[in-house]
């Protein structure tokens, strides 16, 4: 994929103490380029670490290549002592869509945000949230009574929509994961898989007195009363996974772990 002799990197570190020793080391060894005038951007740290690296690079558009100095790291490759240019290398890359959101808060204003994981909504208050769903203009829930709902991309399926027991899914399945956050009502639902060209809507019941919050990753909006949001294709991110560890292997895994 790369030029061995060309090839420049811009390292990406987590701010603890095992990655940032791990990039000293690298350091020793290979050049730390500029973002923009890098060929890849080799990220140090754990899952949080790369989300955060696919934000400040977006508008770069380099390949993302993560080593695992952090917690659980799906997102990432191990952490090996070995030639870092040869992995670049033989690295496979796979690609991944965004998610455009366009939140109107209670006082009408309107805010936009981009998701690589997903997009959350979240009670606000002591009540329960209500909310109404929409799929292409299409109302499929009338009244959702919970603490929340989230829609996530294939990256974001394994991590926040996995804990609230969402599905799973493979990077190139062209879905989202539509999942509940404690139901209350209707109580046998338990999310969606949906197509991702569809728009999704979230209008906030009663939000007056049952406040709820959305977040697309890092950014939080509060006192929210309608949520659009809709997969951007215009945007491609890029990650790069040693042969062996790539994505569509590790959620299979993902889903024959107990």
């Amino acid at each position: 994929m790369f030029n061995r002799e060309k090839i420049k990197i811009n390292f990406f570190p987590a701010k603890n103490k095992k990655a940032i020793v791990a990039v000293k080391n690298f350091k020793k060894e290979y050049k730390n380029h500029p973002i923009n005038n890098a060929d890849v951007i080799v990220a140090v740290g754990g899952d949080g670490t790369i989300l955060s690296a696919l934000h400040n690079s977006m508008k770069f558009g380099k390949p993302i290549f993560g080593v695992n100095r952090g917690d659980y790291g799906f997102l990432t490759n191990p952490y090996k002592k070995i030639d870092l240019i040869k992995r670049l290398q033989k690295a496979k890359k796979t690609e991944m869509h965004v998610l455009k959101m366009l939140a109107t808060k209670k006082d009408g204003k309107k805010i936009q945000a981009m998701a690589i994981n997903e997009v959350s909504l979240l009670r606000n208050s002591r009540h329960a949230a209500k909310i109404k769903i929409q799929i292409d203009n299409i109302v499929r829930i009338k009244e959702l009574v919970c603490d929340g709902i989230l829609l996530a991309t294939p990256a974001g399926s394994t991590a926040y929509n996995l804990s609230a027991r969402g599905q799973i899914i493979p990077m190139n399945s062209k879905l989202l994961a539509l999942t509940p956050i404690s139901p209350f009502r209707p109580r046998s639902w338990r999310g969606a898989l949906i197509n991702s060209k569809s728009k999704v809507t979230f209008i906030i019941l009663d939000e007056k007195k049952r406040s709820v919050n959305v977040s697309a990753d890092f950014k939080e909006i509060k006192d929210i009363k309608k949520v659009e949001i809709k997969e951007d294709r215009s945007i491609k991110l890029s990650l790069l996974f040693d042969p062996d560890h790539n994505f569509d292997k590790k959620v299979l895994n993902e889903q024959f772990s107990f």
